[in-house]
């Protein structure tokens, strides 16, 4: 390529500032960009022709060389990419200017990518008690995941020698196919599928890994349960999922709230309900008892008369509300117990007490449908 002055190339002046040049070859860069142009050789030459300027002019010593000898001076610049045959080196050198690389304008990352790939999220199950929920719980998890490989550090190879760069891309992690039709010349880049975009390949692999740079292994992880969880809610755990493959970072674990069935107690949003058997006599003239609850026992006062169904209300003896203040309540339905066999003595008792007017029960003669919806309502 026919070098011009580098000033006339970027259409500046030797007054012109670092701000008035950087913007200049900004807009050069993208008016010649090989793919807004595809397939125009000028364009691609003065895409390079304006990054050579750009690399001397931008840089104060080369500029200073540049002003006094002349291309001389720069030994014809530090990137020669008049003779570049790969698009991409441009791209790396000067890709920092457009905020995150050309590829960022253009819709797509170009240049090779990092080595290694991502590694996957894993979703664990926790089971979890009532009593776990009600107080918050911390618990060590044991996970069973890809983990970096001990050998060679998640390289996948012995050492850093015994990658090569892929040929099939020419170490650009890319390829590049032009495609025409009626409507026009089309590029479509895609990565390199022989070396998944990296670049390189492997010439010798890590003998433990096989070259993935990871090995099946197992973590125990911590995990803080918070109070009313449900089942369903997760924590993220950030990278304890898959390790990547040759050094990619690794993935998220997420932890999976299940809650165990409960011998005595049945969840209802943040209430929780348990069913008591009483004894006639209790149930009749009354009495303290002692019930279980999720944080241990209480004592609870049976009115006389409780009936069959019959619901008592312990206030804040429930799940903690997981996102806001509170607890639910704890419900106790009562149910009267009936013996199914009788001593001598005890059904000469019963017979006693069912000749009392109190013992024989009384139908009311109004409302039925009253009576009966509420005695379905007490019984569901």
């Amino acid at each position: 390529m026919t070098q011009r002055d580098y000033y006339e190339i970027l259409s500046v002046t030797k007054t012109s500032t670092g701000d008035e040049i950087k913007s200049s070859y900004r807009r050069l860069a993208m008016e010649y960009h090989p793919d807004r142009n595809p397939g125009n050789a000028e364009a691609e030459e003065k895409f390079k022709e304006a990054a050579v300027a750009y690399d001397v002019l931008s840089d104060p010593d080369k500029r200073a060389r540049y002003d006094r000898f002349g291309q001389q001076g720069t030994g014809g610049g530090a990137h020669d990419f008049g003779n570049a045959t790969n698009i991409n080196d441009i791209f790396s050198a000067f890709g920092d200017i457009f905020g995150g690389g050309f590829g960022d304008v253009f819709g797509g990352q170009r240049g090779r990518r990092q080595r290694g790939e991502e590694g996957a999220d894993l979703r664990v199950k926790l089971p979890v008690t009532l009593e776990e929920i009600a107080t918050g719980v911390e618990k060590t998890l044991k996970i069973k995941h890809y983990k970096t490989c001990g050998t060679c550090n998640g390289a996948g190879a012995p050492s850093a020698s015994d990658y090569t760069q892929c040929t099939a891309c020419n170490g650009a992690g890319e390829i590049r196919q032009i495609s025409r039709s009626v409507f026009g010349q089309f590029v479509n880049i895609a990565p390199c599928a022989a070396c998944s975009g990296t670049g390189e390949m492997l010439k010798n692999h890590c003998p433990d890994c096989r070259g993935e740079g990871r090995v099946n292994g197992e973590s125990s992880v911590k995990v803080t349960v918070p109070a009313g969880v449900n089942t369903g809610n997760y924590l993220t755990i950030t990278g304890k999922g898959h390790a990547g493959r040759r050094g990619g970072s690794a993935g998220d674990a997420q932890v999976v709230m299940e809650e165990r069935p409960h011998e005595v107690f049945e969840r209802d949003n943040d209430d929780v309900y348990m069913n008591m058997l009483v004894d006639f006599p209790t149930a009749a003239i009354g009495s303290e008892i002692e019930v279980q609850t999720l944080y241990g026992t209480e004592k609870v006062d049976i009115e006389a008369g409780t009936q069959p169904g019959s619901l008592i209300r312990m206030k804040g003896k429930g799940i903690p509300h997981l996102n806001s203040r509170g607890k639910g309540d704890q419900y106790i339905r009562f149910n009267v117990y009936v013996p199914k066999s009788l001593s001598a003595k005890e059904k000469t008792i019963m017979k006693n007490l069912a000749e009392s007017e109190h013992f024989k029960p009384t139908p009311p003669k109004r409302g039925a449908r009253q009576f009966f919806d509420k005695v379905k309502e007490a019984l569901s």
